[in-house]
C-alpha cells in the first residue's frame, strides 16, 4: 500500500494485512515534525508533492525493496499538506520473515524516499516560511 494522504495515518490500519504466516517482523519508522530545526523554532511544515509522479515514484522504491530484500510487504504512507508540531510525517512499515531483512529494507525506503520522491517541504517559523533544501525534515 502506498498513499499520499492529508490526514493523520493509522499504523494500526496499516498493519492490517501484514501479519501474515510468513511473517516474523515487521519494522516500523515514524518521522514527525520536529518543533526544533538547526536552532530554530518551527512552528509548523507545509509539505507539497507531484502527487502522479510521487506516487509512481514510492511504488518504484516499494518494488526495488521487495525485490532486493527478502521482505513479504512494504507499507508507505506520507503526509502532504500542513503539518503541526508533533503529528505524524511519514510511516513506512516492512514486513519480513526476519528482522534484519525488515530493518535493511525500512531503512533502503527511507534513504531513496528522501532521494528521489518529488515532495516540497516548507518549514513555518515565527521569523516566515523557509523552503527545506537537501535532505528532508525528517531525516535531519
Amino acid at each position: 500500500m502506498i498513499k499520499l494522504m492529508r490526514e493523520e495515518p493509522s499504523i494500526d490500519e496499516a498493519l492490517q494485512g501484514l501479519r501474515l504466516r510468513r511473517v516474523g517482523a515487521i519494522s516500523i519508522f515514524v518521522g514527525i515534525v520536529r518543533g526544533e530545526t538547526g536552532g530554530h523554532v518551527v512552528e509548523a511544515l507545509e509539505i507539497e508533492a507531484y502527487d502522479e509522479m510521487a506516487l509512481r515514484e514510492m511504488e518504484r522504491i516499494r518494488v526495488e525493496a521487495l525485490e532486493r530484500f527478502k521482505v513479504e510487504e512494504i507499507v508507505i504512507l506520507h503526509r502532504v499538506g500542513r503539518l503541526k508540531v508533533g503529528e505524524t510525517i511519514l510511516i513506512i512499515l516492512v514486513a519480513a520473515a526476519h528482522r534484519d531483512e525488515a530493518f535493511k529494507a525500512c531503512r533502503y525506503v527511507l534513504e531513496e524516499l528522501k532521494r528521489r520522491v518529488p515532495l516540497w517541504k516548507r518549514e513555518i517559523t515565527p521569523m516566515g516560511a523557509t523552503w527545506v533544501e537537501g535532505e528532508s525534515v525528517e531525516g535531519r
